[in-house]
């Protein structure tokens, strides 16, 4: 789904991911989005920030967040610190800024569509600290019986950490093993990912922070 009010940008973006095979679905507000959404069920959201009407980009990935884990991509013309951190911490999974090469916008939907979908096979499946399990296969995390919900790249940095523990990694090193692409934004979205898998798998989650070198998982 595309959500996009101004109409170039629209059918540009849709002209370059319907090449790519992909079936689009556009919106234009807020309110339409959250229909669409509802209807289509799609397997990705592409979610400019500044839309008409009552509710902004913010509220709609806030809402759908209340439903749903579905990756959203935030595509905004804004370029502050600020409205990335809030975007990420509402659950966006990337952030691309106009103006932006649709080429690489379709390489973001595909590599996150890729993660998305389900680890890579693993000689190991389960991973547990304290009360927190982790099941590889079933890209599944639990607390006490309890499901808990991470975005497609809160669980592709996870399986990254998994994959490298007890190594120190740079944000440079996470960046490029985790996001798959060359990130060209600012090397702290890392740390925004951290804090919010640190809150949601709680103290017993050894992800322990080097200074002046990065993050080493336990």
């Amino acid at each position: 789904m595309l959500v996009e009010d101004d109409p170039n940008i629209a059918d540009l973006v849709d002209l370059y991911l319907r090449n790519d095979g992909c079936d689009v679905y556009q919106a234009a507000t807020g309110e339409r989005a959250l229909e669409v959404f509802d209807r289509r069920k799609p397997d990705l959201v592409i979610l400019d920030i500044g839309l008409p009407g009552d509710l902004d980009g913010f509220e709609v990935c806030r809402s759908i967040r209340e439903i749903s884990d579905t990756p959203i991509i935030m595509l905004t013309a804004r370029n502050d610190e600020i409205d990335r951190v809030v975007g990420f911490e509402l659950g966006t999974d990337d952030y691309v800024t106009k103006p932006f090469s649709p080429r690489e916008l379709v390489g973001r939907v595909k590599a996150i569509l890729r993660r998305s979908k389900g680890p890579r096979e693993k000689s190991i499946q389960i991973v547990e600290f304290g009360e927190v399990r982790i099941d590889i296969k079933r890209a599944e995390i639990t607390s006490e019986g309890q499901v808990i919900a991470t975005t497609a790249q809160e669980w592709a940095l996870l399986i990254y950490l998994l994959e490298n523990r007890g190594q120190v990694m740079s944000r440079r090193q996470i960046l490029n093993g985790a996001w798959e692409l060359d990130w060209i934004g600012d090397e702290r979205t890392v740390d925004v990912h951290v804090r919010q898998l640190r809150k949601k798998l709680g103290p017993s989650f050894q992800l322990k922070t080097v200074r002046g070198m990065g993050y080493r998982l336990d």
